[in-house]
C-alpha cells in the first residue's frame, strides 16, 4: 500500500460559512498529521471551527474537533493532531471572518 505525503487540502472559506476542506479519495485512508489556522486579519481576532464527518454524513454536534476556537490577529495555531480517516470522510471548516485560513497536511494511503 503506497502512502504519499502531501498537502491535503487548503481553503479560505467565506466568513460564517461552512465548507469542505479536505475529502479522502475513494479506495483510500488518510492522516492528517497537522492542521495550520491563520488569522491574516491584522487587527481582528476571530474564531474558527473544524470538524471531521465520516463517510460525508451530514455536519453534526459529534463531529466537530474545535469549536469557536479563537484566533488572534495575525496569528496562527498548528494543531499536530494525527488524525484517521477513511475513504470518502470530509474535514470541514468554519472562519469567524474571510480571512481565516486552513491548511491541511499529512498522508494518503492507497
Amino acid at each position: 500500500m503506497p502512502t504519499t505525503y502531501k498537502v491535503l487540502g487548503q481553503s479560505a472559506p467565506n466568513a460564517n460559512t461552512t465548507s469542505n476542506v479536505y475529502t479522502v479519495p475513494a479506495a483510500t485512508q488518510a492522516v492528517i498529521s497537522t492542521i495550520i489556522v491563520t488569522n491574516r486579519n491584522a487587527s481582528t481576532n476571530s474564531t474558527y471551527r473544524l470538524a471531521v464527518q465520516p463517510a460525508g454524513a451530514a455536519l453534526a454536534n459529534q463531529h466537530f474537533i474545535a469549536y469557536d476556537a479563537p484566533i488572534t490577529a495575525l496569528d496562527s495555531v498548528a494543531l499536530t493532531l494525527g488524525l484517521t480517516l477513511g475513504n470518502t470522510d470530509v474535514v470541514s471548516a468554519n472562519a469567524g471572518h474571510a480571512n481565516i485560513t486552513f491548511n491541511i497536511f499529512g498522508s494518503e494511503i492507497t
